[in-house]
C-alpha cells in the first residue's frame, strides 16, 4: 500500500507578479535540469557572480514560492528541477544560496539536489550532516 504524498501546489497563494517569475524560472531549471552536470555547475557559476550570500529565510521563502507554482518541483523525483528553480529565484532577487548535489548518508541510498543558506538545508527537515556533497556552487 503506498502512501498519498501532500504535494504544497497553491499558485494563487502567490502574488501574480511574482507567480509569472517563479514560473519562468521552473520553465528555466526545467531546461537546465536537462543539460549535462558539468554543464548545470558552469551556467550556475556564472549566474552567481555578483550575487550576494542568501539568508535562510530569504532562500526558504523562494523555495516555497517554487513548491507553491510547481507540482514538478513538488514530487519526491524533483529535487533538481526544485533546487535549481530556487537558486534561480533567489538570483532574481540578487542573492545566491549555495547548491548542492550529492547523496543521502543514511538508507535509503540515493542521488539528491538541494539548496543550503547559511549552513543548512532548505527546507530539507534533515541535519546537516544527512547528506554528503559531491559538488556545490557557492
Amino acid at each position: 500500500m503506498s502512501t498519498p504524498e501532500a504535494l504544497p501546489y497553491r499558485p494563487r497563494s502567490v502574488p501574480l507578479g511574482r507567480r509569472v517569475a517563479a514560473r519562468l524560472v521552473v520553465g528555466c531549471a526545467h531546461a537546465l535540469a536537462a543539460l549535462p552536470p558539468g554543464r548545470i555547475r558552469a551556467v550556475l557559476g556564472l549566474l552567481r557572480r555578483g550575487a550576494r550570500p542568501a539568508t535562510l529565510a530569504e532562500a526558504t521563502r523562494a523555495r516555497e514560492t517554487v513548491l507553491a507554482v510547481s507540482l514538478a518541483a513538488g514530487g519526491h523525483k524533483g529535487c533538481l528541477p526544485r533546487s535549481l528553480a530556487t537558486v534561480l529565484l533567489c538570483r532574481c532577487r540578487g542573492q545566491w544560496p549555495t547548491w548542492c548535489v550529492g547523496v543521502r548518508t543514511r538508507p535509503p541510498f540515493a542521488a539528491h539536489a538541494w539548496v543550503e543558506a547559511e549552513g543548512e538545508p532548505v527546507g530539507e527537515g534533515t541535519p546537516a550532516d544527512y547528506f554528503q556533497r559531491f559538488f556545490a556552487v557557492e
